[in-house]
């Protein structure tokens, strides 16, 4: 079953091109973006780790670790490596985790549990599932998951929109809005009384509806 939001990510150790690492512990306090892909050597995929590697002084800046995933062994990965940064003009620089038993795939909801245990003979449409982002919080809880189909590359400006969403609102007690981007106005949550939001936000809002409550967002 695919992993609820608000639940724990699983934890495992996992082989990367940048050697065994345990996810939590990696981790640490930062936030994290997983990704997973379903084959080495496959195109979309190799648009999509480059893309990743050139925003990640981005991430970073955000306080996000990055990883990625893919349904095969880290030799395939360090090879793969080569022609990623031969296409985009930029080095991996952050770990991708082999998994050629399937074992992450399954713990995380993206392959069914008869998918076998092994990589071999089974190509990128067998694995066409294993194409989710997950954002997961300091608090190593899912904060939100995304999947995407074979053909169809990910927007990486959108799951960076969804970082700067998620860290704005575990800060305040607000939302964001329906495309809304950084610097603009936020929804302030019901859980607010006017009383309260009076207090908080001396300035005022706006009311365009009586449960819609907009200011602007904090610096």
């Amino acid at each position: 079953m695919p992993l609820a939001l608000n639940s724990t990510a699983p934890d495992f150790l996992g082989n990367t091109t940048f050697g065994p690492l345990w996810l939590h512990n990696w981790m640490g306090d930062a936030w994290c973006v997983l990704f997973s892909h379903p084959k080495d050597f496959t195109p979309v995929c190799t648009t999509e780790l480059g893309a990743v590697a050139k925003m990640q002084p981005e991430f970073e800046r955000r306080g996000v670790k990055l990883i990625g995933l893919s349904i095969d062994g880290v030799e395939d990965h360090t090879r793969w490596s080569s022609d990623i940064e031969h296409f985009s003009g930029t080095a991996l620089t952050y770990p991708l985790i082999s998994d050629p038993e399937l074992k992450i795939a399954k713990m995380y909801g993206m392959l069914p549990e008869d998918a076998g245990n092994s990589a071999a003979e089974r190509s990128a449409m067998d694995n066409a599932t294993a194409r989710t982002v997950f954002v997961i919080g300091p608090d190593k809880k899912i904060k939100a998951s995304v999947s995407y189909p074979m053909n169809t590359g990910r927007d990486f400006d959108e799951i960076l929109r969804v970082v700067d969403s998620l860290q704005l609102t575990a800060r305040h007690q607000l939302a964001t809005p329906a495309n809304w981007r950084p610097g603009e106005d936020v929804v302030i949550t019901p859980a607010v009384t006017n009383e309260m939001a009076q207090e908080r936000f001396p300035q005022g809002w706006s009311s365009p509806l009586p449960y819609l409550r907009l200011v602007g967002a904090p610096a």
